[in-house]
């Protein structure tokens, strides 16, 4: 009877902070797509959509060490984020995108019409011969410390002009907001 309620307690503690990191991972997630589709364009019919969102949440790398050394919290923190660092990895952003824009948003929606592969961003750059279209991909979130988060933006174009940068969040009062940018760079 105890071996039952102790199976219980800790299925239920792993439901609940699965469904709370993906709570997490969605707020987070509107708030990136809110920064970064701002500028952008409505999509309606034969309109070129120039920002695309990657469906895949990118694995944490070796890159992830560098940032470390650079932020004092990161540091004090190291051990927890490094063992977040998983290649490996085959995750996507559906279950926070649907949860994002199942009942609100839609204008937010309108803006990022849908997630691609990386082989469909490249058909539609190669359909368009322009090169003025964007990869949005956003790394899985590392949260450490109970209210940080630590996650990365890049944006790919089948040209150079490739860039990057860390967001440390904060979660203040129960609302994710961005503390500090790390490691931005631009090629």
């Amino acid at each position: 009877m105890k071996l039952k309620l102790v199976a219980f307690i800790v299925f239920f503690l792993f439901v609940t902070n699965a469904f709370s990191q993906e709570e997490n991972n969605t707020a987070i997630l509107k708030i990136l797509l809110t920064k970064y589709y701002a500028n952008e364009k409505v999509i309606v019919k034969d309109r070129l959509q120039l920002l695309s969102f990657y469906c895949k949440k990118a694995p944490n790398n070796e890159e992830t060490l560098e940032v470390i050394g650079k932020s004092k919290l990161l540091k004090d923190n190291a051990k927890e984020i490094k063992a977040q660092i998983n290649v490996t990895i085959d995750e996507d952003w559906s279950k926070e995108f649907n949860n994002l824009f199942a009942k609100e948003h839609q204008y937010l929606k309108s803006k990022v019409n849908k997630c691609l592969s990386l082989e469909e961003f490249q058909v539609v750059s190669k359909r368009f011969n322009d090169n003025n279209q964007r990869l949005m991909i956003v790394n899985k979130p590392m949260y450490f410390a109970k209210k940080y988060c630590l996650v990365k933006v890049a944006f790919y174009r089948n040209i150079e002009h490739n860039s990057s940068r860390f967001f440390l969040f904060e979660n203040v009062n129960g609302v994710w907001t961005i503390k500090e940018t790390l490691n931005e760079w631009e090629t």
